[in-house]
């Protein structure tokens, strides 16, 4: 499939056709990922979506893995000299 890119302000745009967006499941609006492989070729695929709820249950199951020290406050109150 041949598209032709085109003038869009100061950038180059490609527009899509339907059939391709309908594939993608993208809609007007939606963020997509551009890169470019070795070979040279564009390769467009829909951005992930950040789900903050997964993040923040990743993140305290390796936060309960770390290991417990001792408290820099209590080390910096018990090492004070008044």
């Amino acid at each position: 499939m041949q598209l032709q890119i085109a003038k869009w302000g100061n950038s180059l745009a490609v527009r899509l056709p339907s059939a391709v967006t309908k594939k993608l499941h993208i809609a007007d609006g939606d963020s997509v990922d551009l890169t470019l492989n070795n070979q040279g070729e564009l390769v467009l695929t829909p951005a992930k979506v950040f789900d903050k709820a997964a993040f923040m249950q990743q993140l305290d199951a390796h936060t309960k893995k770390l290991p417990k020290g001792t408290s820099v406050i209590e080390t910096m109150r018990n090492d004070a000299r008044y």
